[in-house]
């Protein structure tokens, strides 16, 4: 095909950070057309990212995100080189990440971290759940699994939707920044604080408050 428009690569690298060398390969694939260069360029960052996945990522930051003086993050992001870790795509994304867990509260990192114990407990609850609402025997397990991938959606990170776009969940996220970088990434660990979480708040009697003030006077 004719030669492609510098100013459509332009836009299609300010689009989606890619390089040069792909993302004219994105456009001469796709005739020339923005939006489905962006799709393509999309999957082959997810194969991509699939390949390094076996790459050690030891390096990377920690990153801190307070809410409102009401709710802190701490989450440490590993890369794999402290170079990459320098990387304005990489800290964007651990930012991101921090918020994530800021406003959606996540238990763990990925399903492997979810213990046996707990899954089991939520297989019977939504065995329970199941047959309490009439649901023939033979499709009991196809719905248990199906509301166990909505346990995994509400409390695996990984799994979340993503907060400012639920069409793609964090392990997207972090798949498409793999593509741009070219270096493995890995969430950690993290951490999140809550003021009050965990404290058992005294109930008080409003009624039986009130009566005390009038018996002191």
């Amino acid at each position: 095909m004719a030669d492609i428009d510098i100013n459509l690569i332009k836009q299609l690298r300010e689009m989606t950070g890619s390089g040069m060398v792909d993302v004219r390969k994105a456009l001469e694939a796709t005739d020339g057309d923005l939006d489905k260069a962006v799709n393509w360029l999309r999957e082959k960052g997810m194969a991509g990212a699939s390949k390094r996945a076996s790459k050690v990522a030891a390096e990377g930051i920690v990153d801190s995100y307070i809410h409102g003086d009401r709710v802190g993050v701490l989450v440490e992001v590993n890369i794999e080189t402290d170079f990459a870790a320098q990387n304005e795509k990489f800290k964007e994304l651990v930012h991101e990440i921090s918020m994530q867990i800021a406003a959606m509260n996540p238990k763990w990192v990925r399903r492997e971290e979810v213990p046996e114990e707990v899954l089991e407990n939520e297989r019977g609850v939504a065995r329970t759940q199941a047959l309490n609402e009439g649901k023939p025997e033979k499709i009991i397990d196809r719905i248990i699994e199906g509301r166990l991938e909505k346990f995994y959606e509400a409390n695996v990170l990984e799994d979340q939707p993503y907060i400012k776009d639920d069409s793609k969940t964090i392990s997207d996220l972090v798949k498409e920044t793999i593509a741009v970088i070219g270096e493995n990434i890995r969430i950690r660990r993290f951490a999140r604080f809550e003021v009050g979480e965990g404290i058992e708040k005294k109930e008080e009697d409003f009624q039986q408050e009130v009566m005390d003030q009038l018996n002191r006077k």
